[in-house]
């Protein structure tokens, strides 16, 4: 839901810079494209590191990143990985009901 809601404020905000002129050049971003990317920087890199967590990978596989271009692609197939069953030393899943 996350990754849903930023594609489409991205959209939002591109928009506001064309619909308010505050565009870069002939780039199609501006001002309030760049305000959104700052505000939602941190939030993006904590969703990031949790889903990590859940995958039971630490935080620090963010890093793998720096590897150009296998890293990107190891990165998005480990956010992609399904949650590990059960708990994990970073706690429990949340995919799992507990009543």
């Amino acid at each position: 839901m996350f990754a849903l809601f930023n594609i489409i404020f991205f959209i939002v905000a591109m928009i506001l810079d064309n619909v308010f002129g505050t565009t870069i050049g002939a780039l199609p971003y501006g001002v309030f494209y760049y305000l959104y990317v700052l505000a939602v920087l941190l939030p993006g890199l904590a969703v990031a590191v949790r889903r990590l967590h859940d995958v039971g990978k630490s935080g620090w596989m963010m890093l793998i990143v720096l590897i150009p271009i296998i890293g990107a692609i190891w990165l998005l197939v480990l956010i992609c990985t399904d949650s590990q069953a059960g708990s994990n030393k970073w706690g429990a899943n949340p995919k799992e009901v507990t009543l």
